[in-house]
């Protein structure tokens, strides 16, 4: 498959993932009248979204773990992911490795095994990302550059 194959299929994929709910045990499209992504003819707001991280966060992270394999589930963030799904709040894996698409149906596969609905997987933020749940993070408080680190 050429590069551009590859990012085509990637594109499609992700353009039939912005309209979809989540939640455990039914997941399922969202409604056509719920608007997904910034809506430049109508201005409105983006869809609040809640990202986590994969490796290292929801799942355990070794760096000699094999590429094509995701680590155990973190039990105090698969339990915290399936809280927010039921609670109605959309949540998206947010990880690198979408940038390789093989990875994608590793990562699913992987959810799916774990209990966890086909939720969306990505890399990029965007105006609807209100959270992001990621080990490699400083929180910065907005607008004045000052770090919040737990001491």
């Amino acid at each position: 498959m050429t590069m551009l194959n590859s990012i085509k299929k990637y594109f499609k994929k992700a353009k039939e993932q912005v309209s979809r709910e989540y939640a455990i045990g039914s997941p399922g499209p969202a409604r056509a009248d719920t608007p997904d992504a910034f809506d430049t003819s109508t201005r409105e707001r983006p869809r609040i979204w809640t990202g986590v991280d994969l490796d290292g966060t929801l799942a355990h992270y070794s760096r000699t773990a094999a590429y094509g394999k995701v680590g155990e589930p973190v039990p105090a963030m698969l339990a915290l992911v399936k809280k927010m799904i039921n609670n109605g709040i959309r949540v998206k894996i947010f990880t690198a490795r979408v940038e390789d698409p093989d990875q994608v149906p590793i990562i699913r596969k992987w959810l799916r095994d774990n209990g966890l609905p086909d939720l969306e997987i990505t890399n990029i933020k965007d105006y609807g990302m209100q959270r992001l749940y990621d080990d490699r993070c400083i929180q910065v408080e907005r607008n004045t550059g000052r770090l919040i680190v737990d001491d």
